[in-house]
């Protein structure tokens, strides 16, 4: 049954008893968490903190912090790491978190990765350098050979990010086999969000050994049934138990691709924090950190119909 989420305002604290994963035997659903933020524009400790208990309690494998929908390059190094240690310190099990890391420069990344790592994260979600694009293969396979020199004995747990619509910076199937044979104890999978249903068919079938995660909660089941373990989406923000539905079953549901549709009518992550907030009948999660916008009512609005008849169908 779905939880409901629209009895307070202010999110509780979170529970602190540790949870078993729902699921031991594949990656499971890592909802791409939204970032709240305060007045001032300082990040939402609490918020954010209340948020990811909420998740993993209705079933989520793990929560990621920091990634594309989490705005995460709009965050310092500083920023991040404190919010990640306050989550653990709030009693979030380090288990169940995956940390985002987008950053162009070696040393940060690498120091995001090793504090990343040294905290207990289950994983660390690494994206390429995405300033200097059309950069060949071994440039990128250099670059992360660097990063992960510098992390040392501690790397492990690395989920290669492929999102060139964002980054400008695709991954190759030969640049994954390369970094997977020089660093086989290193690389966890790679998540996919180039959107490409065919593409990613091609990398499950080239690297089936990895743990192959989906971005696109459009094809998810279909993909899922042709052995990807999972995603990190940001759907699951919103409607965790229908995308949790489609992985488990194999089959995609015409009213994710619907909400998928409603939603990039707009600002795409402007959007999915502005619904979170609709759900949790809190419009503090709408405000998103510049440059990006933050929608209005009128525009949610809009959307919370196709979400609606998700949540409907869960709670049936």
């Amino acid at each position: 049954m779905l939880v409901s989420t629209r009895d307070t305002a202010r999110p509780e604290e979170p529970r602190l008893a540790q949870r078993i994963c729902a699921s031991t035997s594949r990656f499971g659903i890592s909802p791409a968490l939204v970032t709240p933020l305060k007045d001032d524009g300082a990040i939402d400790v609490q918020r954010l903190a209340a948020h990811a208990d909420d998740l993993l309690e209705r079933g989520c494998s793990s929560v990621t912090l920091f990634g594309t929908t989490g705005e995460g390059p709009s965050f310092s190094l500083a920023e991040r790491d404190a919010t990640a240690s306050a989550l653990v310190a709030a009693g979030l099990p380090a288990e169940r978190l995956v940390e985002g890391v987008i950053a162009c420069s070696i040393d940060e990344a690498a120091e995001s990765v090793g504090r990343a790592l040294k905290r207990g994260m289950r994983a660390v979600l690494l994206a390429p350098p995405f300033y200097f694009r059309d950069a060949p293969d071994e440039a990128i396979v250099a670059w992360y050979g660097a990063v992960f020199a510098k992390v040392g004995p501690g790397l492990r747990d690395v989920i290669l990010y492929h999102i060139p619509g964002m980054t400008g910076v695709p991954l190759s199937l030969e640049a994954i086999a390369r970094l997977k044979r020089a660093y086989p104890g290193a690389l966890l999978g790679v998540k996919d969000s180039a959107c490409d249903p065919e593409a990613t068919m091609h990398l499950i079938e080239a690297h089936g050994d990895l743990t192959i995660l989906v971005g696109d909660e459009t094809y998810l089941g279909r993909a899922c049934a042709a052995g990807g373990q999972g995603s990190i989406c940001g759907l699951a923000n919103i409607v965790p138990e229908a995308v949790m539905s489609v992985m488990e079953k194999g089959r995609d549901d015409p009213r994710i691709k619907a909400l998928v549709d409603a939603i990039a009518r707009h600002p795409v992550i402007p959007m999915v924090k502005a619904l979170v907030g609709d759900v949790r009948n809190d419009p503090a999660w709408a405000r998103a950190c510049p440059p990006l916008p933050t929608v209005g009512p009128a525009a949610v609005r809009e959307v919370a119909p196709f979400v609606e008849a998700l949540r409907r169908r869960a709670a049936a």
